[in-house]
């Protein structure tokens, strides 16, 4: 007989095992999605600033289960996600961790064919829940409406803005998903009394920032009153030293907010430029849908539903995240 004694919190456990050693255990398997084949969505282009991070989080795991894993990269191109989403579903592989994007509406066919053939469905980063609720699967990210909002709240505080200052949010606010998020920081700014000038951002902003000088840049000087602008995602947060010394602005003049980390947000912060980010961990939204899809396939389990959002980084906080941002892993 063994006998083994486990602390779970402050209290002891004996276990006793007849002929058996935990070590011993046939559970325990080195590479034990090695027979799966997966295809994942990383979302950006590669090299792409946030969908590098997912990259390495879904790397790591392919490396820790031994699954065979397909690389989809689209631009953050919701249309192009659509395209290969169909013909992902077409290859018939044992599962897909699918970017939600396009939304519940373009989705939904396809999901439809995907539980017809068998074919295991994660989603991250946008949730889609009239999807999932009609053919299953999980969903590994932040929650986009409520982390807005709290982004929002914490903004106005932060920034010290009161009733009647003017504020400035971008965001793909045309996509009724992924736009929840960023209509979410603009409804709690307005509960706040903040008024809000809206600016919906285009695909092709998330390729190269640079694109988005311009309409950011009028934008400023057509309201010289503006105490704060928030940004949709890591390329463009990362890119506010840029949009600032555009439009003739120091550090710190404006509060700049927005999502994500990166090592070019990390340099933001270093030099005054950014003051309040949400981290959603996007490590862990590539890590997770691929342990999910092989905990299905190979051990029949559950999906996963993880919300990913981990709270705020501010000037106070940034440097515990820095290096690992610099590495690609925040």
């Amino acid at each position: 007989m063994l006998k083994r004694t486990f602390l779970l919190g402050a209290t002891a456990i004996a276990l006793t095992v007849a002929g058996a050693s935990f070590a011993d255990a046939a559970a325990l398997r080195d590479k034990w999605c090695k027979d799966v084949h997966l295809r994942f969505f990383v979302g950006g282009a590669e090299g792409d600033a946030f969908g590098s991070i997912v990259y390495n989080g879904a790397k790591q795991a392919q490396n820790d289960t031994g699954a065979q894993v397909d690389f989809v990269f689209s631009g953050w191109d919701s249309e192009k996600m659509v395209q290969q989403l169909r013909e992902a579903v077409a290859s018939k592989p044992a599962g897909i961790a699918m970017m939600g994007h396009p939304g519940d509406d373009a989705i939904m066919p396809l999901a439809k064919q995907a539980s017809a053939d068998g074919i295991k469905m994660m989603y991250q980063n946008v949730p889609v829940p009239t999807v999932t609720a009609a053919f299953g699967g999980g969903y590994v990210g932040a929650q986009q409406a409520p982390q807005g909002h709290a982004l929002g709240v914490e903004a106005v505080r932060l920034a010290g803005l009161k009733k009647g200052d003017t504020a400035i949010m971008i965001g793909p606010f045309e996509n009724v998903n992924r736009g929840a998020r960023e209509l979410g920081t603009v409804t709690a700014m307005e509960e706040a009394g903040i008024k809000v000038m809206k600016i919906n951002s285009a695909t092709e902003w998330a390729k190269d920032p640079n694109l988005a000088l311009p309409i950011i840049t009028a934008a400023i000087l057509n309201n010289p009153d503006v105490k704060a602008i928030g940004y949709p995602g890591g390329q463009l947060l990362g890119n506010v030293p840029a949009y600032m010394q555009a439009a003739k602005k120091k550090p710190g003049e404006i509060f700049n907010f927005g999502f994500d980390t990166s090592p070019q947000i990390v340099d933001a912060f270093d030099g005054k430029w950014v003051q309040l980010t949400a981290d959603q961990q996007p490590f862990l939204q590539g890590y997770l849908p691929i342990l999910s899809l092989c905990s299905q396939i190979v051990y029949g389990l559950g999906a996963m539903n993880v919300d990913t959002g981990a709270g705020f980084v501010t000037p106070d906080n940034y440097k515990v995240v820095g290096n690992l941002a610099k590495e690609g892993l925040r």
